[in-house]
């Protein structure tokens, strides 16, 4: 640390102050300040030199929400001999700019004149952006729920109002499209709850024996029914895949999310590759040239599964924001909020999902999974 910071980290703090990721100043039994750390002087626009020496309230003048200077508010020197500190809280620094504050009052004895009065600042950017991050989200949720509400509400009033005036035909399209819209509802609350295990950590897995294969099968004999041409899809599976241990459900719904981005968003052949691989955790650089046998047979086996398509692809810009909440490849609708989920998902496995460029110039998603079996099997 600069010999001018005022303490010897060796005898008095036992760390460098720099070192610290937050704000540390420390004001002397005189309130004089003889630390002013590089994250406080980063904080606060002031240089470390100009604050030290200098009295606390000058060197640190921060006011609260109301305008009230917090020293003078506070005492620090004064007061109840009792207090030990001040608890976190939004204070301002000139120029209006929100830091947070918290402070140690350091004594000889319990009962003591203060010998130190310790202050932590931190930045509230990350805060900003967790809050500006849930705004959003409440944002596109009202959005979201807004329009099928409004349809499922319009229908039923109608049908209510006027049933007898309405053929069988007119009331049967009412309500399959009162139908698909508390579908659509029911979805986005699935999402919402989805964004708040995975946020939490809470985002459980309930492994059973899974045909990966067999499950792509059937989302794409879905699309197919729905009214895709069945050539539209391309699945090759590489034998022997090894004997795949994952939540079904959520493995559907990794699924679902990619294909429909692939149909919707892509052009041209939506090909799904299913092969062995190595474990996420343990792969390495050599992975292309193990053979396929060894990979499937090794004890830290997992299984890949690649969607791509051939449509224009995401732009290398936007690559590294793919799995974040409300990305958007395109306008045409969705919350933004599946591959974030999907993302998610894969990692609560234990695996690793990735977004390139496909071969025929579309985007690829990769993810894969290891295939442990679960503890109370071993």
């Amino acid at each position: 640390m600069d010999p001018g910071a005022g303490i010897d980290p060796g005898t008095e703090l036992g760390i460098d102050p720099d070192d610290l990721p937050d704000g540390l100043v420390v004001a002397d039994e005189h309130g004089r300040v003889v630390c002013f750390n590089a994250a406080a002087a980063r904080i606060t626009a002031v240089p470390a030199s100009e604050a030290l020496g200098r009295r606390l309230e000058s060197a640190l003048p921060l006011e609260d929400l109301e305008g009230r200077r917090w020293w003078q508010l506070t005492e620090p020197y004064g007061g109840l001999a009792i207090r030990n500190g001040q608890p976190e809280r939004n204070l301002l620094l000139p120029g209006g700019r929100e830091v947070l504050v918290s402070a140690r009052y350091v004594r000889t004895n319990p009962a003591g004149p203060v010998r130190r009065v310790v202050v932590s600042l931190r930045d509230t950017e990350a805060r900003r952006r967790t809050e500006r991050s849930h705004a959003e989200l409440i944002a596109t949720v009202a959005h979201e729920l807004r329009s099928p509400l409004t349809s499922v509400k319009g229908f039923t009033a109608t049908l209510l109002a006027k049933w007898e005036r309405f053929t069988d035909d007119q009331k049967k399209l009412m309500l399959e499209t009162v139908d698909a819209d508390a579908n659509r509802v029911t979805r986005l609350i699935a999402e919402l709850l989805d964004i708040s295990r995975i946020d939490s950590g809470r985002l459980e897995v309930r492994r059973q024996p899974v045909d990966i294969g067999a499950a792509v099968g059937r989302h794409i004999q879905a699309y197919v029914a729905s009214g895709q041409s069945a050539d539209r899809f391309l699945l090759r599976i590489e034998q022997p895949l090894p004997a795949l241990w994952a939540d079904p459900d959520k493995i559907d719904q990794v699924l679902s999310n990619l294909l429909e981005n692939a149909v919707r968003h892509g052009e041209g052949t939506v090909t799904i590759d299913v092969a062995p691989s190595a474990s996420p955790r343990e792969r390495g650089d050599d992975e292309s040239t193990a053979s396929t046998a060894t990979v499937a047979s090794a004890a830290n086996a997992a299984t890949s599964v690649t969607v791509s398509d051939e449509g224009t692809g995401i732009p290398e810009e936007s690559m590294n924001r793919v799995f974040t909440r409300f990305w958007r490849g395109s306008k045409r609708g969705g919350t933004g909020l599946g591959l974030y989920i999907v993302k998610g998902i894969v990692e609560a496995h234990g695996g690793t999902i990735t977004v390139g460029r496909a071969p025929g110039g579309g985007a690829e998603f990769r993810f894969t999974l290891p295939v442990g079996t679960p503890a109370y099997l071993l």
